[in-house]
Formats: structure tokens, sequence, C-alpha cells
């Protein structure tokens, strides 16, 4: 009797940790949107020509961040391109907006690695920013702004995401796969 009471016991505790793992993933992202302000996250940048660059600068703006490798393969080039349609969809709407990608790997993703990045994809127009930190500013942004990565085998994973601020440097929106054509989300 007691095995079989024992069971339903596990199966609930089971079915009670998913959902809540469920609703703890649907509720991360969510939180951040009118909470986080450019000012309130590290500062000290780098861009790819070397030069020191702040995020509260781009305040008075509007900024399109997400974070990325310079040599990832998969994930990155996808976001990078849906980006570009995104800077295409601005321009035909006569909208501005600086897109911000803050590099995942400070000792990889360096200034030569963004600016070859740059060169190699066409990324050439002066809105379009690079940036390399400090391992303790980049993993304090990434926590900040929720951005997961981790390892499996001998590569990093992490998810495809955007961010963007308004003008006053307030985060607006958030953008992922779940939400479709991101020309549109603007």
């Amino acid at each position: 009797m007691q095995h079989r009471e024992a069971l339903p016991y596990r199966m609930r505790i089971a079915a009670a940790l998913v959902c809540g793992l469920v609703l703890a993933t649907a509720a991360h992202g969510a939180g951040l949107v009118g909470g986080v302000r450019l000012g309130v996250l590290p500062q000290s940048w780098r861009d790819d020509n070397g030069n020191p660059i702040s995020l509260s600068g781009f305040t008075g703006q509007r900024v399109v961040l997400t974070m990325a490798y310079a040599n990832c393969h998969r994930i990155c080039p996808m976001t990078i391109a849906s980006l570009a349609r995104l800077q295409a969809a601005l321009d035909a709407k006569g909208e501005h907006a600086e897109f911000v990608v803050v590099g995942y790997d400070p000792e990889n993703d360096d200034p030569a690695a963004w600016r070859h990045y740059r060169r190699s994809h066409r990324l050439d127009r002066p809105s379009w920013h690079f940036l390399t930190g400090s391992d303790a500013d980049t993993a304090q942004l990434a926590r900040q702004l929720h951005f997961e990565r981790w390892k499996y085998d001998e590569h990093v994973m992490h998810e495809s995401r955007v961010l963007v601020f308004d003008a006053h440097g307030l985060l607006a929106r958030e953008l992922g796969p779940e939400t479709g054509d991101w020309s549109d989300a603007l």
C-alpha cells in the first residue's frame, strides 16, 4: 500500500517542479521590461576600434542590444541577420536605432575580432557598435539582462534574444524567436 501511495506523491512533486520551472522561465524575462535602464548596466566597454564607450552614452536614442560571439557559427549569424532586417525595416520607415552587440567572451571577442567580424559581414554603418568589456562587466551585464549561456561539450550554447531600449534608456521590448518577424516589432 505504501508503494502505491508513494508513486503518486513522487509524480505530484515532479509535476510541481516542472510547473515551477516553466513558470520561472516565463517570468524570468518578463520582469525586465520597464525595469532596466541603460544607465544602471556596466558602463566600461571598448568598441571595435578599441575606443572607450559607455551604454549610458546611447541615452536619447533607441537602442537595440544583444550579446553574441564573434566566432559563433549558428545562433549569432541568425540573430545578426535578423538585426540587419530590422535595420532595413527601420530605414524604410525613416526611423533610426543604434545597434549594440556585446561580446560574450572578452578573451576572444576583442576589438580586433569584432573589427574583422564587422568587415566580413559588411556591417559598416556607424549605428552598429560591437563592444568588448572585462570578464566581470560582461558577466554582470549577462546576469542583469538575463542572457543565458551554457557549455555543451566544446560548444557554448546561448539564446537568440534582443532587447530594445527607448530614447530614455528604459528597456521597452524583448525580442526572441517567439516574437516572430522582428521587423514589425518596433
